[in-house]
């Protein structure tokens, strides 16, 4: 069994209020949950609305899977035009760990 992780660093682009942040950050995390079947959830920055930490989970039984699956959510809040990602942090747990 492999657990993989990813953490996102976030700068929102044109928010100006906490409210405008959930409307950018919500979606954002719901198309990680449908599109790759990950745990996701804003996880950081909660007070700031300009910057956005969002964390997820994925569960596998095979290390490709889970490094491909891993690669693609990363491509898709990278690819994200209303936020810049500052920087990603990725860990792979095996059952060796």
């Amino acid at each position: 069994m492999y657990v993989g992780t990813l953490s996102f660093d976030l700068l929102l682009g044109d928010v100006r209020s906490l409210k405008e942040k959930r409307s950018v950050v919500r979606p954002i995390v719901a198309e990680l949950q449908r599109r790759f079947a990950v745990s996701a959830a804003e996880v950081d920055h909660m007070d700031l609305y300009r910057r956005a930490g969002i964390g997820l989970a994925v569960v596998s039984g095979d290390a490709g899977h889970l490094t491909d699956v891993l690669d693609r959510c990363e491509r898709m809040v990278a690819a994200r035009p209303e936020v810049e990602l500052l920087s990603v942090r990725r860990r792979i747990h095996g059952d060796d760990d």
